[in-house]
């Protein structure tokens, strides 16, 4: 898939570096989806979707653009004889096997980083414009032929008053044209432009989140601040601000340093607590996508193994698991375990087997939340079940 290269070396010669064009990366690939069950994806209210259509000739520069989000029906859409013009589906690996197949391939770099599978089908001439994306990127040829110009850009200005963010000057220094199974990668940063030639494409894209600091640092602090509780609190003496010593004011508008000082001492007691920053980023990185729901099951059945649902996401550090947006304290036999399910993504029923009470309780809990799903050992297939309405994920911490 990396051109002969192993991922190790692929990671310390090209990631984050520079492009890198496989050739036949994914021989006799076929679309996870085809068309139509694209377009119905598409309309879907449970999936983000984009349309983005392009009109007028020349540079793209010098095109007018629209965009709608989804939910798309078929008859929001352009005729299929009309050109310039593309479809987006986000998170296909959340609704489609076949797609979260294709993602995992991509697992030699740590699942915190790792986004979704994204799908576009476009018309002949359709594309999103030239832009650039703060991430990491590979752009996997399904179907058709899509040609791709890349450039730095270093000094790149955006358009104004466009729904796209497209890149005003740009300039190419490659060029491309991909065929089914051909495969591009592209370091964060890179300008890109394609657009469909020879008829209709469908490009898959590999996406890995980049978040800012501010984002880490604002959703880490909300996680800690649920989390901060002192027993105190609750007794029939809390512990509340008091300030015997206050004299009287002539600065009533003032904030006293004392009260500061109060504040400061709690948030200092709250980070101080052993983890517990690290749990909250933990819990932030393992939260499902906003769209994401799951059903309800049974409890695991005896002899089964199990694999994370295609919408979980399991993490973990020293001290803790991390799934789905939830975290638990894991340590011996146990933490080993559940290391192995969140790396291979599945835990066979010999090892299920060999679980102790504590964590097969656990297990069958996750199960019935549809964050796990039992898995025969023989096919390692998914075991099914009586149908369940859907539900939202009911997390049970422990």
């Amino acid at each position: 898939m990396l051109g002969g290269l192993s991922p190790a070396e692929f990671m310390q010669r090209w990631w984050h570096r520079r492009p890198l064009l496989v050739r036949q990366a994914w021989p006799g690939v076929q679309p996870p989806v085809d068309r139509r069950a694209l377009f119905e994806l598409a309309a879907s209210d449970e999936v983000e979707s984009r349309l983005v259509v392009r009109s007028g000739e020349g540079v793209a520069s010098e095109a007018s653009w629209r965009l709608a989000r989804g939910p798309l029906p078929r008859k929001s859409l352009p005729a299929l004889k009309q050109g310039g013009w593309t479809v987006l589906v986000q998170g296909l690996n959340l609704h489609v096997p076949a797609a979260a197949e294709m993602l995992n391939r991509f697992r030699f770099v740590p699942q915190a980083r790792l986004d979704d599978l994204m799908i576009s089908w476009a018309a002949e001439g359709g594309g999103v414009g030239p832009h650039f994306d703060s991430y990491d990127v590979f752009l996997i040829q399904v179907a058709g032929k899509r040609r791709w110009r890349i450039g730095r850009n270093p000094d790149a200005r955006l358009m104004p008053d466009m729904p796209v963010k497209i890149i005003e000057n740009f300039e190419f220094e490659e060029e491309w044209v991909l065929e089914p199974g051909d495969m591009l990668y592209l370091p964060p940063g890179w300008a890109h432009d394609g657009d469909a030639v020879d008829g209709e494409c469908m490009t898959c894209s590999a996406g890995f989140r980049s978040p800012h600091r501010t984002e880490l640092v604002r959703e880490s602090l909300l996680r800690l601040a649920d989390a901060v509780e002192d027993p105190r609190d609750e007794g029939p003496r809390p512990v509340v601000y008091r300030d015997p010593k206050q004299a009287a004011t002539p600065t009533p508008g003032r904030i006293p340093g004392e009260l500061q000082a109060f504040a400061a001492e709690g948030l200092l007691k709250a980070l101080s607590e052993p983890g517990a920053l690290d749990r909250a980023l933990g819990e932030y990185l393992s939260e499902p996508k906003s769209l994401v729901h799951f059903e309800i099951g049974e409890p695991l059945p005896e002899g089964c193994g199990v694999a994370l649902d295609a919408r979980s996401c399991m993490l973990y550090d020293d001290r803790h698991v991390f799934l789905n947006g939830e975290s638990w304290r894991a340590a011996g036999k146990d933490a080993a375990m559940l290391r192995r399910l969140a790396d291979a993504r599945c835990l066979s029923a010999a090892e299920v087997a060999k679980a102790s009470a504590a964590l097969r309780e656990q297990l069958d809990l996750w199960v019935e939340d549809g964050w796990l799903q039992p898995v025969m050992q023989s096919a390692m297939q998914p075991v099914v079940q009586a149908d369940h309405e859907p539900g939202k994920r009911r997390g049970r911490r422990t």
